[in-house]
């Protein structure tokens, strides 16, 4: 699809003037990032707000002793804010954001974002509702890490996988999964052991299958 084509089908762009709208679609150009590729990272200049329109993108924090967190991962339809974080005056935390797989999508100029944003209250408010957003994703994560054990955030992980993808595999290594969940490999691995021996998984190399959806479930409901 081109430019324009990808912005029509946004939330925001019906509501603009069409002076607003020829800006936004002069100033916006498609990208392509390819898997493993950084995208993001809070030293650089502000990129600009992603539409992505095919793969998927993961934003994460780095702990001082290098431990990826990630806070969340977004997918084709979905907009990535935090990106142009010089957008939101409010956001000052140091993110970073990879392609986790090959992505497509469109760069709105984030100048052109922020002019925009300051003088049409509809844009505004459809920012800071997609940070209300995303805020509530961190804080799900920060729960997570915080408050719960360990075969229960494996439980939810896995079971927020099935419904991604439809499939009862997942293709991921224990050393991804730990990424995406914020913890060590070896935790991991010791509760895919575990998950093992009950039943609920079978464990390949590179891959997992859930055998027992109903036992995963029993753990995230804690019985």
């Amino acid at each position: 699809m081109s430019v324009k084509e990808v912005l029509q089908n946004s939330e925001f762009f019906s509501c603009l003037t069409e002076e607003e709208r020829q800006l936004m679609i002069s100033t916006s150009r498609q990208v392509t990032f390819k898997k493993g590729e950084n995208v993001h990272r809070s030293e650089e200049k502000c990129l600009g707000v992603i539409y992505i329109t095919k793969g998927q993108l993961r934003t994460y924090i780095v702990s001082e002793d290098g431990r990826e967190v990630t806070l969340y991962r977004l997918y084709g339809g979905d907009v990535c804010i935090l990106s142009a974080s010089c957008v939101l005056d409010a956001i000052s935390f140091d993110v970073y954001i990879d392609a986790e797989e090959d992505t497509e999508g469109v760069v709105i100029s984030a100048q052109t974002f922020k002019k925009i944003k300051s003088q049409n209250v509809c844009l505004e408010n459809f920012a800071y509702k997609l940070a209300t957003v995303r805020f509530s994703d961190v804080m799900w994560a920060m729960q997570q890490i915080l408050f719960m054990g360990a075969d229960k955030r494996l439980a939810i992980f896995l079971n927020d996988e099935l419904a991604k993808t439809g499939s009862d595999t997942v293709k991921l290594t224990h050393e991804q999964i730990a990424k995406y969940m914020g913890t060590a490999r070896e935790v991991v691995t010791r509760m895919l052991k575990y998950f093992q021996t009950e039943g609920i998984v079978e464990l390949k190399r590179g891959e997992l299958r859930v055998t027992d959806k109903s036992k995963l479930k029993k753990i995230i409901a804690g019985k």
